[in-house]
């Protein structure tokens, strides 16, 4: 600009251009649909000033931005189909127990803001964020392509995960029962299983888990991440109460069904009561337990901070500094941005002092607790897939 020319009177300086701040939504996990890695284009909300109820940034109590009327929508959850051409997923991640998984579902309602599954939706073109939570994909023929994979003459019986990406028994579970399909194949064919869910919706099917887990044919595993309610919301809007996962744990032992607990993820100065969790799974009759730490693959990584903004801002940077130590991020790289290392030799219980400290805290409150003294091995030897095809069985 020549400092020596006039002033333009017609000319108006541009407008400031003011961000929405974020805010949470009823229900849902995630404050925004983040566009996802393969987007070509990124919008960006920002105030126009016409918004209802819209007030400056530098409002005090009592503006016109006060008050319930400002609380964003519910969003109604989308159920879309599709037929599946494989119902197997094999697992070669030498950090996972099983060979192989299912999964009727992709996308899932619970809205877990840590889901590491979140970044999967970017393949479908939805958002990792709430479409993730409100755009769910139902795989209608499942239970019929995972019969025709189990009575292939080439097939030969693994351990099989029902639920290990998205949760077998959320909402939507309720009416399509696609979990309880899967169930019955595998009971036709005498195929053992585990399956993991936050879900109370699993003790509907204990007619049939109660008869497989007294042949040993079956394992449940239910996620507690905290016993502290009002996390649990913020960190699962739509999974069951920690109470009532509790009480599922319980409902299942007596029925005779095998139980263990997942304390995952650990996330740092946020569900900080571990022990206390392990100890209340014991109590209501767990008797195994596993735990990881904080993963933030992809567009994951970006969720989650906004995730703290919205929630715990003031402890946003000790969480997200504490985390990249469990990863064992250095200098550099946190420079550059980065939270989380894909490593497979350190990704699920991380790396260096902060990691082992974790690691002796959940070994040492399973050894005073007495969890994890016995392995439920599954037998595999049962398996007869002529029963898939409605063969008849002599033993």
């Amino acid at each position: 600009m020549n400092p020596n020319r006039p002033p333009d009177p017609d000319a108006h300086d541009l407008p400031v251009e003011v961000r929405v701040p974020l805010q949470a939504i009823r229900g849902r996990g995630a404050a925004t649909a983040m566009p996802h890695r393969f987007s070509r284009d990124v919008r960006e909300v920002v105030d126009d000033g016409w918004h209802h109820g819209s007030a400056p940034a530098d409002a005090g109590p009592g503006s016109e931005s006060d008050g319930d009327d400002d609380a964003l929508p519910a969003l109604a959850t989308t159920v879309h189909f599709e037929n599946a051409r494989s119902a197997l997923s094999a697992n070669d991640s030498p950090d996972i127990s099983f060979d192989l998984s299912v999964n009727p579902y992709r996308g899932c309602e619970h809205g877990c803001i840590y889901c590491f599954a979140r970044p999967t939706h970017s393949y479908l073109n939805f958002s990792p964020g709430l479409d993730f939570e409100t755009q769910l994909i139902a795989k209608r023929n499942i239970a019929e392509v995972l019969r025709h994979e189990l009575s292939a003459p080439r097939y030969v019986p693994k351990l099989i995960n029902i639920g290990s990406n998205t949760d077998c028994y959320q909402p939507i579970e309720r009416e399509l029962r696609l979990t309880r399909a899967l169930i019955e194949v595998m009971r036709d064919a005498r195929h053992p299983f585990s399956l993991i869910t936050k879900s109370s919706a699993v003790e509907r099917d204990l007619d049939l888990l109660a008869p497989l887990a007294a042949q040993n044919l079956c394992a449940v595993y239910i996620t507690v991440t905290t016993l502290d309610a009002q996390l649990a919301r913020c960190l699962e809007p739509r999974a069951a109460a920690p109470h009532r996962r509790l009480r599922t744990i319980r409902t299942l032992v007596e029925a005779g069904v095998p139980v263990g607990v997942s304390v995952a993820p650990q996330i740092p100065f946020l569900n900080e009561d571990m022990e206390h969790v392990l100890e209340a799974a014991y109590d209501a009759g767990a008797r195994s337990a596993f735990y990881t730490v904080l993963r933030l693959p992809w567009e994951l990584d970006g969720l989650f901070k906004e995730w703290l903004e919205v929630h715990y801002p003031q402890r946003a940077a000790r969480i997200l500094a504490r985390v990249q130590d469990l990863h064992s991020i250095d200098a550099a790289q946190r420079s550059a941005g980065k939270s989380y290392d894909a490593n497979f030799a350190t990704r699920m219980k991380g790396s260096g002092l902060w990691a082992d400290l974790l690691r002796q805290r959940f070994a040492g409150a399973c050894r005073r607790l007495g969890l994890n003294r016995e392995r439920v091995e599954l037998d595999l030897s049962q398996f007869r897939p002529g029963l898939t095809r409605g063969q008849g069985s002599l033993f």
